[in-house]
C-alpha cells in the first residue's frame, strides 16, 4: 500500500495547471490540493484533471480558495503572480509579485509550517530571498526551482554539439534565473572527460549554445505567450526527488550564506535535495572569471531587492 504524499499547488494559471498534471502522470502523489483566487475559472482544470484518473493512479483533488486546505502538504509549489509578458524580462516581474508573496507566504507559512515550500514564480530568485524575509521558515525548507531549467536548456544545446545524450552531461548554468546567468565550464564533463578535450569542443560553439539556452523563454513566450511545458517537468521532477528522498544534486535557488564571498542574497548553486528540501549546499570550484560572473549575478539581484523594498 502506497504511503501518503500530499502535494499542494498555490495559483492555477498555465504553468501551475500544467505542474498538477505533470504530478498525476508521475503516479507518487497522492493527494493534490489546488489553491486559486477564482474557483469558477479554474473548476474546468479540476475536472479536466480528474478525468485523467481512470486511466492513472487514483489521486484525490480539492480545489479551493482556502489556504488552511495545504494543511499537511509534504510539498508545496507555488505558482501564483504575474506572468512574463513578450518582451519583459523576468526582474520587470517584481514589484506586482513581491507585494502578493508579502500576502500568500505567511499564510503558507501558518497553514502548513512544516512542509517543503518550491518557489517558481518570477523572479524566482528574489521572491525565493523574500519568502525568507516574510516567514521564519527553516533553511533549505524553501527554495526556488532556479537555474534548474536552465541548466537542461543548455545540456540539450550541448548534447547537439557532442552527439551524446544530454543526461551524460554533466554541466551547470548557475547564478540568476535571467540574464546574468552563467555556464560553470570549468568542471563541465562528460564521463569525466573535460568538455574542451573532445574534438567537438569550440569556445564559438559552447558560448553558443549558452545563448539559445538563456534566450530559449523569450523565443517561446514571443511565438505562443508563454512556457510551462518544460518547467512543468521541472517541478514534477523536484517533487519526484522529494517524495523518493534521492539526495540529487540540482541547481536551485536558496538564500547564501558566505557562499564564495555572497551573504544575502538567492542564486542557484548546486544543492543536494531529498526530502527535507535542499539538505546542503556544495561548494562548486569557480575558476576567476565564473567567480566575477556569480558575484556579478549575485549583486544585480541583491540590488533588485534592495530596491524594491525601499
Amino acid at each position: 500500500m502506497q504511503c501518503a504524499f500530499k502535494v499542494s499547488i498555490v495559483g492555477l494559471g498555465k504553468v501551475g495547471a500544467t505542474a498538477a498534471y505533470s504530478l498525476l502522470m508521475h503516479g507518487g502523489v497522492t493527494d493534490l490540493v489546488l489553491v486559486t483566487r477564482d474557483l469558477e475559472k479554474s473548476s474546468g482544470e479540476k475536472d479536466d484533471l480528474e478525468q485523467s484518473l481512470p486511466f492513472l493512479q487514483n489521486v484525490a483533488i480539492t480545489l479551493t480558495e482556502d489556504y488552511q486546505q495545504i494543511s499537511g502538504s509534504d510539498v508545496t509549489i507555488v505558482t501564483a503572480g504575474a506572468a512574463q509578458e513578450p518582451g519583459e524580462d523576468r526582474l520587470a516581474l517584481l514589484q506586482k509579485n513581491l507585494r502578493l508573496f508579502s500576502e500568500i507566504i505567511p499564510k503558507i507559512k501558518a497553514a502548513n509550517p512544516d512542509g517543503v515550500v518550491v518557489i517558481v514564480t518570477n523572479p524566482v530568485d528574489i521572491l525565493t530571498y523574500h519568502c525568507y524575509q516574510v516567514a521564519d521558515f527553516r533553511y533549505g525548507q524553501v527554495f526556488g526551482t532556479g537555474t534548474l531549467l536552465d541548466t537542461a536548456r543548455y545540456r540539450k544545446e550541448l548534447s547537439k554539439i557532442y552527439n551524446v545524450n544530454p543526461r551524460s552531461i554533466h554541466a551547470y548554468i548557475l547564478g540568476e534565473h535571467g540574464d546574468s546567468s552563467f555556464p560553470l565550464l570549468s568542471s563541465a564533463n562528460i564521463g569525466g572527460q573535460a568538455l574542451d578535450s573532445f574534438p567537438e569542443y569550440s569556445v564559438e560553439k559552447l558560448d553558443q549554445a549558452f545563448q539559445q539556452s538563456k534566450n530559449a523563454a523569450y523565443k517561446i513566450i514571443q511565438s505562443k505567450g508563454a512556457t510551462y511545458y518544460a518547467i512543468g517537468t521541472v517541478i514534477m521532477t523536484i517533487v519526484k526527488n522529494i517524495f523518493a528522498d534521492a539526495k540529487t544534486v540540482l541547481p536551485v535557488s536558496l538564500p547564501l550564506k558566505e557562499y564564495h564571498g555572497q551573504s544575502d542574497v538567492a542564486v542557484s548553486v548546486p544543492c543536494i535535495v531529498g526530502s527535507a528540501g535542499v539538505e546542503r549546499l556544495l561548494r562548486t570550484q569557480m575558476n576567476d572569471q565564473e567567480l566575477q560572473q556569480f558575484s556579478t549575478s549575485a549583486e544585480t539581484l541583491r540590488q533588485a531587492y534592495q530596491q524594491a523594498v525601499q
